[in-house]
């Protein structure tokens, strides 16, 4: 498994993979991807025997974006790390690669003094249990809850506090 920085190369394998879990998260084409390649504080892929089989696009307060999700924690929180999306590929879920992606996540955060992680998931109409207990297992708590889509998907919002950086 190699989990290394996204590229321009690497967008029709994203395009794919994010179409085909399109029912849980916001479709992407290839301007948000090359908005994502420009403006992300993290865009992981995963590859595993040459092939793109996972990605994560994680983004800093303070960039211009406008979905209702992220706008939610930017008004309510100063400097935090939104988590926009993971997305697996279903023949590799449950083998610990969202581990390893937010762990990446929270080692950035870490260096860079970022104390918040802050990330949705979908529990209405679409229930994301795994996704739930997933963030649960890493130390996320819901902060508030946020119809989006027209009042369609409601969405559990969540964030993750950690540790200050200490000074050495």
């Amino acid at each position: 498994m190699i989990i290394r920085d996204a590229n321009k190369e690497d967008c029709p394998n994203i395009l794919i993979l994010n179409k085909k879990n399109v029912e849980m998260l916001l479709s992407m084409d290839y301007q948000q991807f090359m908005y994502f390649i420009e403006k992300s504080a993290l865009f992981k892929v995963v590859e595993i025997d040459g092939k793109i089989v996972a990605f994560l696009i994680a983004l800093r307060s303070k960039v211009d974006y406008s979905i209702q999700v992220y706008r939610w924690f930017l008004q309510r929180y100063f400097n935090f790390i939104y988590i926009d999306r993971v997305v697996i590929d279903e023949a590799y879920r449950r083998m610990g690669i969202a581990r390893r992606l937010y762990d990446c996540v929270f080692d950035h955060s870490y260096r860079q003094g970022i104390t918040t992680i802050a990330s949705g998931v979908e529990v209405e109409p679409n229930y994301n249990k795994a996704s739930i207990e997933f963030h649960n297992s890493m130390g996320f708590a819901e902060v508030g809850e946020q119809y989006v889509r027209g009042g369609t998907v409601k969405v559990s919002l969540l964030v993750k506090e950690m540790d200050a950086v200490l000074e050495t």
